[in-house]
């Protein structure tokens, strides 16, 4: 079992975040990867636009059909801030002999990888796959990984990519360029504009029942 952890607030969900999570999941043949919604963001100044409730029933939606999506509630369901470290040890918890667990991440998270909690346990416990950004190059910006992260790892020249002593790998990924963003998404959601194709329509209408993004919605 290879399983790919898609953390974020998806506030809301959209149709970059599904190509991402079907591109990396075919890039490194992963047999699921599970979108993990954030309760309380550990990383993030101000509230998300919509409750954590909200959030997660957009990606249930949002995967719905997809025998290769799943989504958990664990962080959620978690008081308190959400922490990546948390969650990977629930994850690496329920694995089996023979098992992976794989942290899907965007190139700026893990840039600032340093500053998370108990980051050097989270790298011992899961391989981190880094998705690239718009606009961006087709390689991992080595000299732009803190060094405390760097030496953490070593070029293995087999694999062409760095491994740490635990055995577990980064791995760059480019992705298709989606210049798409929650941000712009309630931006025009608060215009009265149409966010069709910009979300599946599953999600656009839930949106629309529930009154999302039009006034600030309570956690």
């Amino acid at each position: 079992m290879r399983l790919g952890l898609f953390g974020g607030t998806f506030d809301p969900v959209h149709s970059g975040h599904l190509r991402s999570a079907e591109e990396v999941r075919e890039a490194h043949a992963l047999d699921e990867v599970c979108f993990v919604p954030c309760g309380v963001p550990s990383h993030r100044s101000g509230r998300p636009g919509a409750a954590a409730h909200h959030r997660l029933e957009m990606v249930r939606l949002a995967v719905a059909g997809n025998p290769n999506l799943s989504v958990s509630d664990v962080e959620v369901t978690r008081p308190g801030a959400s922490y990546s470290i948390d969650t990977v040890r629930h994850f690496s918890a329920g694995l089996a002999p023979g098992d992976d667990l794989y942290l899907i991440l965007g190139l700026d998270a893990f840039l600032l990888m340093d500053s998370w909690k108990d980051w050097r346990e989270l790298l011992a416990l899961t391989h981190v796959i880094v998705t690239s950004r718009p606009g961006f190059g087709d390689d991992l910006p080595y000299d732009k990984i803190p060094v405390v992260v760097r030496e953490a790892f070593c070029y293995d020249p087999v694999r062409s990519g760095f491994r740490n002593e635990f055995g577990k790998e980064i791995l760059f990924t480019r992705l298709t360029d989606f210049f798409v963003s929650a941000s712009a998404i309630r931006r025009l959601l608060g215009k009265g504009k149409s966010i069709r194709y910009l979300v599946p329509s599953e999600v656009q209408r839930y949106v629309k029942d529930q009154h999302l993004y039009h006034e600030r919605q309570e956690c």
